[in-house]
């Protein structure tokens, strides 16, 4: 074998970990400060649960048969795809699958094993089921990232630190009425508008802290008025919340089943009939596409992927100002670089970009003066949800 010296084993020879392990290792640690410090207060002590009392370690958790480097929790649901899901735990995320109540924990285990628990369900076989359906198990992340890694310089460089990044394959009728909430706004009040959305659902149960509920009915949301959307909140989004719920039951076969059918179309069909909806521009429906609609190749353009792809797609554009146009030429460039999963490729490059993930770095991926140019810009850290106030296409 090649670099064998002797057929001999030395007793003495303290064989070195793997590179994954020892990748895997720092990413809980580095990230492991983050997670506590993001625990809110109506939770526990950090203490008990980074060390979990009798009732916790007695659920009966399931592997789900998914290392760190096809799944990591902390860089998949909070960063902005969906607002549902709450940190329960340090490793620990609770949320809603269809009408399933069920909590996904990444092991520290060397591996980064994720194993699940269902709370609530009718059928734990389904919950199953739609739970590997919502979080695209049937994309390996590995061969996906291994030929990013190939083809571009920077993905190559914050790949193996952001392993497990996924995008989402959401409920589209939820995933559109979230992203309606994230129209210039912030991660705060994204989640307040979307949590009262949420109560008007089925109660499911609560998990520390937290009351978990089925996503309501377009019927259901029907039924609220304008008025009682601006009186919680929501602005002048309420107009466009109302006028959707009515332009989508105004859909042969009903909303939900027009939303699911655009799954069949091609990208630039979907843009223009989600950009049909009230309150839904080119930049939402970009969204929408790629975290519920198959369109994998969907890239949603901002002015923070334009200094992105500035910077290390198209720098002979650094100095010119944003446009419509140059958002199409934005989504171009990473297609044209990663291929029809660009818009995976450009959640990982994004995430990259985000102060709170810094630390999981190469501290020689960025030049200085890189760095200082993303911290200064960027001020609040966690994930798409905080970006949403910046100009869209």
């Amino acid at each position: 074998m090649k670099g064998q010296r002797s057929a001999t084993p030395n007793p003495n020879h303290k064989h070195p970990k793997s590179t994954k392990s020892i990748t895997i290792s720092s990413t809980f640690k580095q990230t492991k400060k983050t997670l506590i410090s993001n625990i809110p207060k109506n939770l526990k002590s950090a203490k008990t649960l980074e060390n979990p009392s009798s009732p916790q370690q007695s659920l009966n958790w399931v592997p789900l048969n998914l290392s760190k480097s096809e799944l990591f929790l902390p860089l998949t649901l909070p960063t902005g795809q969906t607002f549902r899901w709450k940190q329960t735990g340090v490793f620990q995320f609770t949320g809603v699958v269809k009408s399933h109540l069920v909590s996904l924990k990444q092991l520290d285990n060397g591996n980064g094993d994720v194993v699940f628990f269902v709370h609530k369900s009718n059928d734990e076989f389904k919950a199953r089921e739609v739970l590997n359906d919502f979080l695209n198990v049937g994309i390996s992340l590995s061969e996906m990232w291994a030929t990013f890694s190939a083809s571009d310089l920077r993905f190559s460089e914050v790949a193996s630190c952001l392993g497990g990044a996924r995008v989402l394959r959401q409920d589209p009728v939820e995933c559109l009425m979230q992203f309606l909430c994230s129209s210039n706004n912030n991660i705060g009040r994204i989640t307040k508008m979307v949590d009262f959305i949420s109560s008007l659902g089925e109660y499911l149960g609560t998990v520390e802290g937290f009351d978990f509920h089925k996503f309501p009915s377009l019927e259901r949301l029907s039924l609220v008025s304008e008025d009682e959307l601006r009186a919680a909140g929501f602005g002048y989004r309420a107009k466009y919340i109302v006028g959707t719920v009515k332009a989508l039951q105004s859909k042969p076969g009903g909303g939900a089943e027009w939303l699911v059918s655009l799954r069949s179309l091609d990208l630039n069909e979907v843009i223009e009939a989600l950009c049909t909806l009230p309150g839904v521009g080119p930049k939402v429906a970009s969204c929408i596409a790629l975290f519920s609609l198959d369109q994998h190749h969907a890239v949603p353009v901002d002015t923070h992927v334009w200094k992105i792809a500035t910077r290390y797609l198209m720098p002979e554009l650094a100095t010119a100002r944003l446009t419509p146009k140059l958002c199409i030429r934005v989504a171009e460039a990473f297609v044209s670089k990663f291929g029809k999963y660009a818009g995976w490729a450009q959640t990982v490059l994004f995430i990259a970009e985000l102060p709170s993930q810094k630390a999981l770095l190469p501290t020689n991926s960025e030049t200085p003066q890189k760095q200082k140019s993303v911290r200064t810009k960027v001020k609040e850290s966690g994930s798409y949800g905080h970006l949403f106030g910046s100009k869209f296409c």
